[in-house]
């Protein structure tokens, strides 16, 4: 039987405040979300950009929470179960449990950050470190001010790696998060420009990145892309953090971790790359060539942290992309035929659509079908965002795209220079487009639907798998 995660105790030491109505059981995990409550979980009341927490602190405990903190009990709560009531916002309770977890573990550590490629690769490393021993890692996107310390106070004691990612959207947002976390490890994907809107040019995006080697460990090490234009800012900001072991990947000759060679498909990848001297053939099962870069960071982590290289490895054949981010699935169309969807929903900016671009250009269409691109705003690129959106017409040839479907005011700058054979549909928001991307499905099409969050494409990808009911893709 598993130990439980945590102690009353433990957590009243950690976390402070006082422990109001029974000393409670068992203490199984750590939740924000009275839905998904199991039975032992302790649950803390964030006020979120909706709601307050505390309104469903009585409901967590109606449906099993082992114990509550908040900071203002009320009569909705009390009788139902232990509270543990602290005197400021209960986030903060949260991070001094977080923090506590980390300090109390043994864990090899890995924290990911990046423009682009933070899940994708966090996934890969998550997979890839399971083959060598227990691994903790990060639910979804749980990134920032609330997800890294939420991931932290989950931390069982006993496990043998723990891989977090890290993400940002403002300067100073990355520093308190890695302080936390103290990784051995930090990797950054790469620099692009994203969040644009919130700073004045690419060089701040980079240093803001570099504020994930504030917390590495001491006698750790920076993973940077070798390919990415702003290598030598990052390795002098490592250096300046006091992170003296730098290791490279990328296709350049001089990577640590270099590429070789790589072939790619459709639906997946080979590889061949040289890993810190150990030379190496192996399958990448998510497409394209963002995962096959992402993959050698990936596994100059696994050696760095001591696991088994060779079985990482042979694991990065199980890779999928992660939903919104790439993942595959077979659409059925009410002749008896199919078509492909590429669900890149999930977010986007300049660096992402190239990728995903050059993904849809590698799937090829089955019979006359078409390559079709389904794309909504990029958000958060300031005035750079009527040029970053019409720079995408050259990415579209390329990929031979042959309908474009564009939705929001910036995707207008893009729809007025594409030629009228490409030419699918333009609306203002993605709920007017849904209706015509459905209606023009046809047998054997490869459809990409991609935007960022608040473009809300998603809608879109859920009508598609509505209508045209899916089974995965092999």
């Amino acid at each position: 039987m598993a130990e439980p995660l945590w102690t009353m105790d433990d957590v009243v030491a950690a976390a402070g405040g006082t422990l109001e109505g029974g000393p409670g059981g068992e203490l199984t995990g750590v939740s924000i979300d009275s839905r998904t409550i199991e039975p032992g979980n302790i649950y803390v009341a964030i006020k979120g950009e909706v709601h307050d927490g505390h309104k469903f602190a009585g409901a967590a405990l109606d449906s099993g929470a082992g114990l509550a903190i908040v900071s203002r009990p009320d009569d909705s709560m009390r009788g139902k179960g232990p509270l543990l009531v602290v005197e400021d916002d209960p986030l903060n309770a949260m991070e001094r449990l977080g923090r506590a977890a980390r300090a109390r573990s043994s864990a090899k550590i890995a924290a990911i950050t990046g423009s682009v490629g933070k899940t994708g690769s966090k996934e890969m490393l998550r997979q890839a470190l399971a083959r060598s021993g227990t691994v903790h890692a990060s639910v979804k996107s749980f990134n920032n001010h609330w997800g890294v310390p939420l991931t932290l106070a989950r931390f069982p004691q006993d496990t043998e790696f723990g891989v977090f990612e890290v993400g940002m959207n403002h300067p100073g947002e990355i520093t308190p998060l890695v302080r936390m976390i103290r990784p051995h490890v930090a990797v950054i994907t790469t620099v692009a420009p994203v969040h644009l809107g919130h700073f004045s040019s690419v060089e701040e995006i980079a240093d803001a990145k570099a504020e994930i080697f504030i917390g590495v460990e001491a006698g750790g090490t920076a993973v940077l892309n070798r390919d990415n234009a702003h290598f030598d800012r990052l390795t002098a900001a490592a250096k300046a953090a006091g992170v003296e072991n730098i290791v490279t990947f990328g296709e350049h000759a001089d990577a640590d971790a270099r590429l070789i060679k790589t072939v790619l498909h459709g639906s997946c990848s080979c590889v061949q790359a040289s890993v810190l001297g150990d030379e190496m053939t192996y399958k990448l099962g998510a497409p394209g060539r963002h995962f096959v870069d992402n993959s050698l960071a990936v596994l100059a982590v696994v050696k760095l942290l001591g696991a088994d290289l060779a079985l990482a490895a042979l694991s990065l054949a199980d890779t999928q992309a992660p939903v919104g981010r790439g993942a595959r699935c077979t659409l059925h169309l009410a002749s008896g035929t199919t078509a492909t969807l590429i669900d890149e929903a999930y977010n986007a900016n300049p660096a992402s659509m190239r990728s995903a671009l050059a993904l849809l250009a590698q799937t090829r269409p089955a019979d006359r079908g078409r390559r079709i691109a389904v794309l909504g705003d990029m958000l958060e690129l300031g005035e750079h965002a009527p040029a970053l959106h019409a720079e995408l017409l050259g990415p579209i040839d390329e990929a031979q795209v042959d309908t474009v479907y564009a939705c929001g005011p910036m995707m207008a700058h893009l729809w007025e220079g594409l030629p009228s054979q490409r030419r699918g549909g333009y609306a203002q928001t993605s709920e007017e487009l849904t209706k015509a991307v459905l209606d023009d499905l046809r047998a054997g099409d490869v459809i990409m639907v991609k935007g960022s969050l608040g473009s809300k494409m998603i809608p879109i990808v859920d009508a598609l798998k509505r209508h045209f009911p899916e089974r995965e893709a092999t």
